[in-house]
């Protein structure tokens, strides 16, 4: 279990990781957007930060490398966050009003595209083009995830394999970035990092779906229901009468992304201790609202 000095340092860590963000935007026109730019970095829970940090460095990742990996990352979800309000015409986001509804559909659409290419410009400054590359890889994951589900899927009967095939690459693309970061130059270990993010990042997103449908505005800070309202395929509309436990989908995903690092003892020790600490309570405080 963390002790007291080792929590204090990790949100010092997160701290610079926020620092990194906020240089990045104060390198732009978004430099006369102040407060608007407190809002973009770093106000949300930082999952994926987190995992770089504690993973990466009982990997022995240079720090310089790790903190750089977390910025992209979050930068990358960031714009994400903003692009997809707009899609969906999400009103409040962590308890605020959206980008969107604050600076214009055209505002948020541009400080996305914004700052996905300061979050590149950010990974490729350390070590090679490895994580940049990897970076690229992920975002695009993303993009056509979405897309999938936009284009595609909207309005057609969900089935479940279509679920997790959009879960894993739509949120789990990111996490396995932010778990890839924490491998260095071990490639058996990054790949086994790698595909432990994609599952750990699906399990979040099913989790999220269930609490667009089930929770509400004051619990969770955001819009909910806009996924019902748009058809979309998610693990709610998806998993209607088939009887699945959620919850229990959601736990055995997680131990099979433990299962995967075994291997290495140090690593799974960090990773048991970031999945208690972070990553559990974010998942049950949305799968509380399943009421099976």
């Amino acid at each position: 279990m963390m002790v007291p000095g080792q929590h204090d340092t990790l949100n010092a860590r997160l701290q610079e990781v926020r620092g990194l963000m906020a240089q990045a935007l104060a390198d732009t026109v978004l430099r006369h957007f102040a407060n608007d730019c407190k809002a973009l970095v770093g106000s949300g829970k930082m999952l994926r930060s987190r995992l770089v940090l504690q993973v990466g460095e009982a990997a022995g990742v240079p720090g310089n490398t790790l903190l750089h990996a977390a910025a992209a990352v979050e930068m990358i979800h960031a714009a994400s966050l903003l692009h997809d309000d707009v899609i969906d015409g999400g009103f409040l986001r962590r308890g605020v009003p959206t980008f969107w509804v604050e600076r214009g559909v055209p505002g948020a659409i541009l400080v996305g595209d914004l700052m996905l290419f300061k979050a590149l410009e950010l990974v490729s400054r350390v070590e090679d083009s490895r994580l940049t590359r990897q970076l690229i890889r992920m975002t695009g994951e993303v993009c056509d995830a979405e897309s999938e589900q936009e284009l595609l899927l909207r309005n057609t009967a969900p089935t479940w394999e279509n679920c997790l095939k959009i879960a894993r690459r739509k949120t789990g693309a990111l996490f396995a970035f932010a778990a890839f970061a924490c491998g260095g130059t071990d490639e058996a270990l990054s790949q086994a990092l790698n595909e432990a993010g994609y599952i750990i990042g699906t399990a979040y997103q099913l989790a999220d779906d269930i609490l667009d449908a089930k929770g509400t505005p004051e619990q969770s800070g955001k819009s909910h229901g806009s996924d019902h309202a748009r058809h979309k395929t998610t693990a709610v509309t998806a998993n209607t009468d088939t009887g699945r436990d959620p919850i229990a989908y959601v736990e055995d995903l997680c131990r099979q992304a433990e299962a995967l690092l075994a291997p290495w003892p140090a690593i799974l020790t960090a990773w048991r201790e970031f999945m208690t600490r972070d990553m559990q309570p974010a998942l049950y405080q949305n799968l509380q609202y399943n009421p099976s």
